[in-house]
């Protein structure tokens, strides 16, 4: 009865609100197109390095974002380093790049202060204080930070409600403000509403939602089918309601609820088109998570993959690179592949311009424009 009665209710709203983006004319090629989707990690440097790779699938348009992990920070002039990578990034292309960054604070933090960054608190510390001031003053500290590095995106703030405590990789390790979705949404906001006034987009993860999960999918498959709520689904409708929403990440994880397909989240129409876009009439950007964690990488070939997510509406794929050399892929293996999907029919083009005109609403929205 629980999952019909969810189901319905999904339905009910799939076939509402067609966004008004949509009817936007799209004259760039289909190579510009193409490369807006793809979001990578810069490489292993930590210093500026003119010759790699990662510039040249910038220069010639592979590429519309870069992650930033631990690796790229040089322990000497740390944010020099950042801000001269970044710099130079960003002269290489006509249409400025997602920079983005994982900066949730407590364990899911890239900035730590034996760089000379400011201690970092977990959500669940804030969560459990409860006390507005404090999330907007650490919000606020690391959105500056970021606003200052050149960093115009943080993968943050993690919406998931703490529904399982043991949860490996959201409720254990302090990723969630609470165990109540008004609580979550609450302080959430908070964070979109500070980064906001740097000009720093967030990006609410992980959708559907990953609290209940009792794996870690980054390890491999993460099967919620028996443990998600539709509660979990409340901190996404508050932060929609109240307009602050700038990106979505959707999780590598399975919902029979949802999906009785039994697709992750990230492959999953519907998940993403039904629910995200149908249900919660979101009609902004979805970012894929890293699409080589074990979840995806290892029940899916690469190209298989890629063709499910942007089908099911993901509109950036993350591709980290955090991966042995044999499993590295560049932006413009990524770039061919969509592009080969695209001339036999398997992909519309119809498909990669609605995401581009999605991408390019929200760089706009940033400051972010061709001229």
């Amino acid at each position: 009865m629980r999952k019909a009665l969810i189901v319905g209710m999904l339905l009910f709203g799939a076939s509402q609100n067609l966004s008004a983006q949509e009817n936007l004319p799209v004259t760039d090629s289909l190579d510009l197109m193409i490369g807006q989707m793809i979001l990578t990690g810069l490489g292993d440097f930590n210093r500026l390095d003119k010759g790699a790779p990662v510039f040249e699938a910038i220069r010639t348009g592979k590429v519309g974002g870069v992650i930033l992990f631990e690796k790229n920070l040089n322990s000497i002039n740390t944010e020099k380093n950042i801000q001269e990578i970044l710099s130079y990034a960003q002269a290489q292309t006509e249409i400025p790049l997602l920079v983005s960054i994982d900066e949730e604070g407590g364990r899911v933090n890239r900035l730590k202060t034996k760089y000379g960054f400011p201690r970092t608190v977990t959500a669940q510390y804030l969560g459990n204080l409860d006390h507005p001031d404090s999330t907007s003053f650490y919000a606020r500290q690391t959105a500056s930070i970021l606003y200052q590095l050149g960093i115009n995106m943080n993968f943050a703030p993690s919406v998931d409600v703490n529904v399982n405590p043991s949860n490996p990789v959201i409720g254990k390790i302090g990723r969630s403000y609470s165990q109540d979705p008004a609580v979550v949404a609450r302080h959430a906001q908070l964070v979109v509403e500070a980064h906001d006034l740097f000009g720093i987009a967030t990006v609410l993860k992980h959708f559907p939602g990953h609290g209940s999960s009792r794996d870690d999918s980054h390890l491999g498959l993460a099967d919620v089918s028996d443990t998600w709520r539709f509660e979990e689904l409340l901190p996404y409708k508050a932060l929609l309601d109240s307009g602050k929403v700038r990106a979505v990440m959707t999780a590598h994880i399975v919902n029979e609820v949802l999906d009785d397909r039994k697709l992750p989240a990230t492959l999953s129409d519907k998940v993403i088109s039904d629910v995200l876009r149908g249900f919660l009439e979101y009609e902004g950007v979805v970012i894929s998570d890293d699409m080589q964690m074990r979840a995806i990488s290892a029940q899916y070939g690469l190209e298989e993959a890629i063709k499910m997510a942007i089908n099911a509406g993901v509109d950036i794929l993350l591709f980290a690179n955090n991966v042995p050399d044999y499993d590295l892929v560049t932006a413009e293996q990524i770039h061919a592949i969509i592009k080969k999907f695209v001339k036999n029919g398997d992909i519309s083009e119809e498909q990669i311009a609605k995401s581009y005109k999605r991408i390019m609403i929200l760089k706009a929205e940033m400051g972010l424009s061709k001229h």
